[in-house]
């Protein structure tokens, strides 16, 4: 089976790397263009056009899927169907509908839940226990095409966003090498979307960070775990911007406002939440690195009382 692979960052690269070590026949390997990134603006390759060219496959970098030169490019392939992984850009109906057996895509969420750009992210975030990967065909909609196959995943209670996306990444691997062994044997059957049980998980904002301590410690929590590596969660202290990068809950009496600093203990800074409390394990003040919270009230001689939150230099 010819086929053709498109996608671009690092939840794509298990997907193309079973693609290379099975039977397959990848014809070409699709990504973004080169994005300039970090702080000396350096040209960087995505994650796939790393993984393509040590492999020794031809890599396409259109700016645009839609372009007819592009479109008659791909033609010049034939191919007998075009997988799609975390590509980046909506697939046109002149590639939709260019391979005999369509566009097959895998989508980190049990469709039709979790629609969108941040599926991962958004199923910590709301405290989900389980999750998992869906094959699809995809049509002209985000993430409205047929399920092919699906696997489920438990959510672990120390997963992130990091530790999810990877594992999720495998995990949709191994999905999509069944979804076309299975679809070159004709043993698949296309399962229609309710659409009446759609979510929908929005492309995150750096805004989306930001902690509100009147929600409760389990809210607070998801979401430090949820935005893991980006956008991080964040507050601030004494006006100056407090990253937050693991929080836990704390076992407390509670009776100060949200937001109010109740101590510091061996495991970090216990901070008032709109149900309780919850501690700060690893912080990062602005221009500095990550520390454990009980070291940053070391240093920065935090008392009880002070209140984290308001203003900071993002957000």
């Amino acid at each position: 089976m010819k086929l053709v692979f498109m996608g671009t960052p690092q939840f794509s690269v298990p997907s193309l790397e079973a693609l290379i070590s099975g039977d397959y026949q990848i014809q070409a390997v699709v990504t973004q263009p080169d994005r300039r990134r970090g702080r000396g603006h350096k040209l960087r390759y995505s994650p796939i056009k790393e993984v393509a060219l040590a492999a020794g496959l031809p890599v396409l970098q259109p700016e645009r899927v839609s372009e007819q030169s592009f479109v008659e490019r791909l033609l010049a392939f034939s191919p007998d169907v075009i997988v799609v992984v975390a590509f980046g850009q909506l697939i046109p109906p002149a590639i939709l509908n260019m391979p005999p057996h369509g566009c097959i895509n895998v989508h980190a969420s049990l469709l039709p839940k979790y629609r969108g750009a941040s599926p991962i992210q958004q199923v910590i975030i709301d405290g989900c226990q389980k999750t998992g990967v869906t094959t699809m065909l995809l049509d002209e909609g985000w993430d409205t095409g047929d399920i092919l196959l699906q696997r489920e995943l438990n959510i672990e209670a120390a997963d992130t966003a990091e530790t999810l996306e990877e594992k999720l990444a495998q995990l949709g691997a191994k999905l999509l090498t069944e979804t076309l062994d299975r679809l070159a044997e004709g043993n698949l059957k296309l399962v229609p979307q309710d659409d009446a049980q759609a979510s929908y998980a929005h492309r995150l904002t750096k805004e989306c960070g930001q902690v509100s301590w009147d929600a409760s410690t389990d809210e607070i929590v998801n979401l430090v775990r949820g935005v893991v590596p980006w956008p991080g969660a964040f507050t601030s202290h004494r006006g100056e911007l407090l990253k937050i990068w693991k929080a836990s809950s704390a076992e407390r009496e509670v009776s100060e406002a949200p937001g109010t600093i109740l101590g510091v203990v061996e495991d970090g800074i216990e901070v008032a939440t709109g149900s309780g409390c919850v501690c700060l394990e690893v912080v990062q003040p602005a221009n500095r690195p990550r520390m454990r919270g009980r070291d940053y009230a070391n240093g920065y001689h935090v008392e009880p009382g002070e209140i984290v939150g308001g203003s900071s230099d993002e957000g």
